[in-house]
């Protein structure tokens, strides 16, 4: 079969980890001897995929949520046998449970833990020394690591550019429009240059960009919550050296290792979220975030964070990145992070993909296989 140059077995709009993943998943594939990825970013995992704390689930984190517990549980030994160089493994993981305030006591979580399968072992008496151990109610280790970001980035690039996958990077998709058997694909550079490409297949991955491209799309009928998240990167105090700690499960924190290994990131529940609103058609939550007057919370985290860990002060501050967060509507509730997984209502061979987590790529994978 012949192409033009502008024509694609299928596209994929939006290069963050799951755009590449899916993209290099159909490269290999039978029938698929053309994708592409266009990505309106200057370059591939710009956003979300490097604006978060770089957490590779293992089910602890949804004691409320079992399914999304028991998916993260059976995705994670897989992420890192795929990933192993984008690893970051050299620090414990500790899951902390506080006496108050918590929707799960000690007692649930452990057994939690044990109806996933994910080990939990008593913190050490060093790592207790860590906490103000009078508010807790119990400290565990759990079995729990990070991703590199710029690595997986690189190893994903590698294995885009072994499977001939095309990328138009600066480049936004403005609109769909059906074409007899395919699906013109109106794309404009940052030249300002309008162009078309085809495709007979497309899979939108443009995460919190789902709802914002025009012609014959009907867009995703799951409803979805966006908000602007702060990130707070702090310079690693002795006393944190080698740990990342989670309190669990209410109004409380998280800090895990980045990819420099002299700086923490830090997450709140209360304080990260600025600004949240449900999606809706036309209104672009990235221009909502590019016209945002931050005003950083970092004082509020440390100063919430230092009731439970002594060692945090205001001081360590470094700086606060800003992004999109989107989640599934119906999961406010219960704090669940199922994948959206929707064909259009419209056009048949497109779907709209949002991964909840990195480690549930392997499930959005399954799923395509079966759409094939």
């Amino acid at each position: 079969m012949s192409y033009s140059i502008d024509s694609y077995d299928a596209v994929v709009i939006g290069g963050g980890f799951y755009g590449c993943a899916i993209a290099s998943h159909l490269a290999s594939k039978p029938g698929f001897n053309r994708v592409c990825i266009v990505e309106k970013e200057y370059s591939l995992f710009n956003r979300a995929s490097l604006n978060n704390q770089y957490r590779v689930h293992n089910g602890y984190h949804y004691p409320r949520s079992f399914n999304t517990a028991n998916r993260s549980r059976a995705n994670f030994k897989k992420f890192i046998k795929n990933w192993p160089a984008a690893i970051i493994s050299n620090f414990n993981s500790l899951y902390a449970i506080p006496k108050q305030n918590s929707k799960v006591n000690a007692f649930q979580f452990e057994q939690f833990a044990k109806l996933i399968g994910s080990r939990l072992a008593s913190a050490s008496s060093a790592q207790k020394k860590l906490f103000n151990t009078h508010y807790f109610d119990g400290i565990y280790q759990a079995e729990e690591c990070c991703y590199d970001p710029l690595i997986l980035k690189n190893l994903c690039i590698s294995k885009l550019e072994k499977l001939n996958v095309a990328l138009l990077l600066d480049t936004k998709v403005n609109a769909v429009i059906q074409d007899n058997n395919s699906y013109g694909i109106e794309i404009e550079s940052k030249s300002s240059q309008n162009k078309k490409i085809t495709s007979s297949m497309i899979f939108n991955c443009t995460y919190s960009g789902l709802n914002q491209i025009g012609g014959d799309l009907h867009g995703p009928t799951t409803a979805l919550k966006h908000e602007i998240a702060e990130l707070v990167l702090f310079k690693k105090p002795k006393a944190l050296s080698g740990v990342g700690i989670t309190i669990m499960d209410g109004p409380f924190f998280s800090i895990l290792p980045t990819e420099n290994n002299n700086i923490l990131s830090l997450s709140h529940v209360r304080h990260t979220p600025h600004l949240s609103w449900r999606d809706e058609k036309n209104i672009d939550p990235y221009i909502l975030l590019n016209n945002y007057q931050e005003s950083s919370h970092y004082s509020r985290m440390f100063r919430a964070a230092q009731k439970w860990i002594p060692s945090m002060t205001e001081e360590s501050y470094i700086a606060s990145k800003y992004e999109i967060k989107t989640i599934l509507d119906k999961n406010e509730i219960d704090d669940g992070r199922p994948i959206l997984f929707e064909r259009d209502k419209n056009l048949k061979n497109i779907f709209y993909i949002l991964g909840s987590k990195i480690d549930n790529i392997f499930d959005v994978l399954e799923k395509i296989d079966e759409e094939l």
